[in-house]
């Protein structure tokens, strides 16, 4: 199985590439451009989350009566990776999950909270993502991002979310990006500070060990089946493209606001 894995890899170097080198990364020069970044970025903190706990509620039984699911490996990798993203440690030493710590560096950093907020309470109060995600103020890039998470969210196919968590998602954080945030924090420490703590942690909880038991998970998933690595690599492909366009989206508004100045 390594095989079709290291297949994977090299058939999306070129997507992660493009990612890690980004221009969106050298644009962000002040607070400004860090608000319309995690204005964006934010929502697809929250479908991270939303296809963990997909992953957790196949591979692992969370009805009652509780029965043994799947394999036993597989159910002890998807734990500890939730356990590590909805409960992890935050700057004050308590427990937060990654998206509050997220909520917390926004507020810090003085985003614009409402839409959000907004739709988080909407999702509470029952209302389908879907129609959540119209909310007023909801970038349009970042609601065709999370359209497409649950696009395979709604798939069912385990073998295919499970790529999509382990090769498009939250680990394509380049040194640069990290540069620049530190830039930031030396020269705004009371307002980058929660920010660099969360980026720091989630490389820290998400860094090589959960990637190779992301790895093995979807190894185990996708097993010896063809159909399924095609399906797998499909799925990590558009995921990756899906990261680009919203990447996208986000340089062209930061490029807009710093015409508008002029």
């Amino acid at each position: 199985m390594q095989a079709q894995i290291d297949s994977i890899n090299s058939e999306i170097a070129s997507l992660r590439q493009q990612i890690i080198q980004h221009s969106v990364y050298r644009s962000i020069q002040d607070l400004e451009d860090l608000q319309v970044f995690m204005q964006y970025h934010v929502y697809a903190v929250w479908d991270f989350m939303s296809l963990l706990k997909t992953l957790q509620n196949g591979l692992t039984c969370t009805t009652v009566p509780w029965l043994p699911v799947g394999d036993a490996e597989t159910r002890s990798l998807i734990n500890e990776i939730v356990a590590g993203e909805e409960s992890d440690i935050n700057d004050a030493g308590g427990k937060q999950s990654h998206f509050e710590m997220y909520l917390d560096a926004m507020t810090q950093i003085g985003c614009d909270m409402e839409p959000v907020q907004n739709f988080i309470l909407a999702l509470r109060q029952g209302v389908a993502v879907e129609r959540a995600l119209e909310g007023e103020g909801i970038p349009k890039a970042a609601r065709e991002f999370v359209t497409n998470t649950f696009d395979v969210i709604e798939g069912g196919k385990l073998h295919e979310q499970a790529a999509v968590f382990t090769f498009g998602r939250e680990d394509l954080i380049p040194n640069m990006f990290l540069s620049i945030i530190n830039d930031l924090n030396t020269r705004f420490p009371e307002s980058v500070g929660l920010f660099k703590y969360y980026l720091d942690r989630h490389i820290e909880v998400d860094g090589d060990h959960h990637s190779h038991l992301a790895l093995r998970m979807t190894s185990v998933l996708c097993g010896d089946q063809e159909d399924k690595w095609v399906e797998a690599r499909q799925g990590a492909i558009i995921s990756l493209q899906n990261r680009l366009f919203l990447w996208d989206a986000i340089l062209e508004e930061i490029l807009a606001n710093r015409a508008n100045k002029i």
